[in-house]
């Protein structure tokens, strides 16, 4: 697991916890590499039914496994404007999450449920805050 130094989690507006970051992060940064716990297809469904519904990611080019990201990386709240994007890695079993603009220090990083950045699809919950 790698991430930036200034990462903490703490209470968020948006909802439960989220990470935070205790000092500037530029555009373009790689803030965390998290490696992921890869549940099989059999689980997915499973997974519902737990308290770890809205903490894993779809996994595998046919999105029929999933994955619960150590590190901070169930953490990070979801923006239809985020400021950060997460990149899964099949391959080595890793999301990055990467900033997409500068981001303050003291700032929430956020990232799109969605996977694109510019997807505004409804998600399984109704978001906090404004979707523009």
């Amino acid at each position: 697991m790698q991430r930036i130094p200034s990462l903490y989690f703490a209470a968020s507006e948006l909802g439960g916890r989220g990470v935070f970051t205790a000092a500037p992060i530029p555009e373009g940064s790689l803030i965390e590499i998290c490696p992921v716990i890869v549940l099989p297809e059999e689980d997915l469904p499973i997974i519902h039914s737990t308290r770890l519904h809205d903490y894993y990611f779809l996994w595998g080019d046919d999105q029929l496994r999933c994955a619960i990201a150590l590190g901070f990386g169930s953490l990070y709240n979801h923006a239809f404007d985020p400021n950060a994007i997460y990149m899964p890695d099949f391959e080595e079993g890793v999301i990055s999450f990467h900033s997409l603009r500068d981001i303050e220090a003291g700032e929430e990083i956020t990232v799109n449920y969605n996977g694109d950045p510019e997807d505004v699809n409804a998600v399984w919950f109704d978001p906090a805050g404004p979707t523009t």
